[in-house]
């Protein structure tokens, strides 16, 4: 098939299954024999799979892509745990944040554009950094540093997710809380530490500062929560923001008491 560059980016779309070769993860049609009925749209598929491996290592995505390869992507993605959202074929927001938490996981500046390096590391991918080695099975690590947040489950990575923490920048803001128009201020920090999740609110939750989306609460007033800005950098009042497909699937994975550990420092 060839040298381990073509091997990178060779994701082969088989009746409807997603197959990274040489060392990536099998889909079902190569983890068992398709059975006699499918045979010949395997055979009549074997062209577009041949075309496939040829152009995939020179082929780059950006944002608003569609088709195949993009499909690809987005199951390679969910296979490693991170949350592209619907597995469309479309690459959309939800995919671009997906990508950026893989890239910085990888050590890749992250982009919206998917080259040559990414689907080289979507191949033979790393894992997340540990924060905590001696953390339960069932946490969260939050890294301010790459600004990326993991749920393990059971002492491994089950979602890996792009994130925006406190801005670091003080603010005044003016809102009408409990009927009357009040003044509030702070740092915009989001402390490093350990925590515990506690509340938590289905759904959009309004606070003094914003609308969160089904936040989950570990320190005071700070949560894990859903937003419609999730931008490369820290921009929240200090709360860790999370794009939203994240958000939609958290709740049923992250209980309460389960321990948060926050690290590191964002540099500009």
């Amino acid at each position: 098939m060839g040298g381990p560059r073509r091997l990178a980016a060779a994701a082969l779309v088989t009746a409807g299954a997603v197959t990274f070769a040489a060392g990536g993860v099998a889909g079902p049609a190569q983890a068992r024999t398709a059975p006699a009925s499918q045979q010949t749209a395997l055979q009549e598929t074997a062209s577009q799979q041949t075309a496939l491996q040829e152009t995939a290592p020179h082929m780059t995505l950006k944002l608003g892509a569609k088709g195949a390869e993009v499909k690809a992507l987005q199951t390679r993605l969910t296979e490693l745990g991170y949350v592209p959202g619907k597995i469309d074929g479309r690459y959309g927001g939800a995919t671009m944040m997906a990508v950026w938490a893989f890239q910085k996981v990888q050590g890749i500046k992250p982009t919206s554009t998917v080259a040559s390096r990414t689907w080289a590391a979507l191949e033979n991918p790393k894992a997340p950094k540990v924060l905590v080695p001696k953390g339960r099975p069932n946490r969260v690590e939050v890294n301010l540093t790459q600004q990326i947040v993991v749920l393990y489950r059971d002492g491994e990575p089950k979602v890996i997710s792009h994130a925006s923490s406190g801005s670091g920048i003080p603010y005044v803001e003016y809102a009408t809380w409990n009927g009357k128009r009040q003044r509030f201020s702070g740092s915009a920090t989001t402390p490093t530490g350990d925590y515990r999740t506690t509340w938590r609110v289905s759904g959009w939750h309004r606070s003094y500062l914003g609308q969160l989306y089904n936040p989950i609460f570990f320190n005071g007033g700070i949560a894990l929560h859903g937003a419609l800005s999730v931008p490369l950098h820290p921009a929240s009042h200090g709360c860790v923001r999370l794009p939203m497909p994240v958000a939609e699937i958290l709740p049923g994975l992250l209980g309460t008491g389960v321990p948060v550990h926050v690290r590191g420092r964002f540099h500009r």
